[in-house]
């Protein structure tokens, strides 16, 4: 199944994506007879049961012929409303080696907010503060249920999906203190999605194929196997200090071939467009333009 926020009369509304169309998931869940629930959040659908998602994935597919065109829907962040974003930084070998940095020895979190997320379509906004905007292509998992003190072997069983992410970095900010939040948790600069594509449909979070493309040219390439922390390590570590809810996203770095790296550098200019594209998931495309 595939999941997206998409907007309707200003509000944004929980989506079961079906190639190019998308049918509502509460009228999904009234069609299926499911009781009572708050069908407009994806939150709610990721912690329902595998039984309970499987009847809306068939009521969807029975209500396709009257269902939403993709193509003229605006869609939002997967999850709007997180209770909290954590973010890894350094965590490609390639990456640390083109950044002069060395690997971290346990994974390194940082922490990113709701006012950053957009959805698929929706502009990054560069800060009048900041000349130094940075793409980075991130496989981003969704917490599914409640969980504290998990171990690696288990942690997986409590990812409801992945989506892709674009963690944009102001990198002058970013780099005038030793805590990152400055260069990182700035309006728009979370893009992600298209959407919140659930773990039956993805072979192995760790064998996908990541990508940046600026303006058509690619300058990111690379795969998650190649990760310093796999996601199911990652997970246990952050369990281990704090209790993860439905709905957490977790951003598991980026790897080699950021702007700041490339000779000459290449940082995001008003008038480009950004695509992060990750196979199985899908490509999240952002224009940017100045503030």
């Amino acid at each position: 199944m595939r999941l997206v926020t998409y907007e309707a009369d200003r509000a944004w509304r929980s989506g079961i994506l079906l190639g190019d169309v998308v049918v509502d998931t509460a009228r999904a869940a009234a069609h299926a007879a499911i009781g009572d629930g708050d069908w407009d959040s994806n939150r709610f659908v990721i912690s329902a049961s595998a039984a309970t998602r499987e009847s809306l994935g068939r009521a969807a597919a029975q209500l396709c012929p009257n269902a939403l065109a993709l193509d003229g829907l605006r869609l939002g962040p997967p999850i709007p409303d997180p209770d909290k974003i954590l973010c890894m930084g350094l965590n490609y070998r390639d990456h640390a080696a083109e950044a002069g940095l060395d690997l971290p020895t346990v994974p390194l979190f940082f922490a990113k907010f709701r006012n950053s997320l957009i959805g698929p379509g929706d502009e990054i906004v560069l800060p009048r503060v900041s000349s130094k905007i940075d793409y980075e292509a991130e496989l981003a998992v969704v917490i599914g249920t409640r969980c504290r003190d998990l171990a690696a072997e288990d942690a997986l069983d409590y990812v409801a999906g992945a989506m892709a992410l674009n963690d944009v970095s102001a990198r002058d900010l970013q780099g005038q203190a030793s805590q990152w939040t400055m260069g990182k948790a700035i309006d728009t600069f979370a893009p992600c999605g298209p959407a919140l594509v659930l773990r039956d449909e993805i072979s192995d979070l760790q064998a996908l194929g990541i990508r940046t493309r600026v303006n058509g040219e690619t300058l990111q390439d690379a795969n998650t196997s190649l990760m310093v922390f796999g996601v199911a390590e990652a997970i246990a570590f952050l369990t281990q200090v704090m209790t993860l809810e439905p709905g957490d996203i977790i951003a598991t770095g980026t790897p080699a071939g950021v702007g700041m790296a490339r000779k000459p550098r290449v940082w995001l200019r008003d008038g480009d467009t950004v695509e992060v594209q990750i196979d199985e998931i899908g490509t999240l495309r952002n224009p940017v333009r100045a503030r």
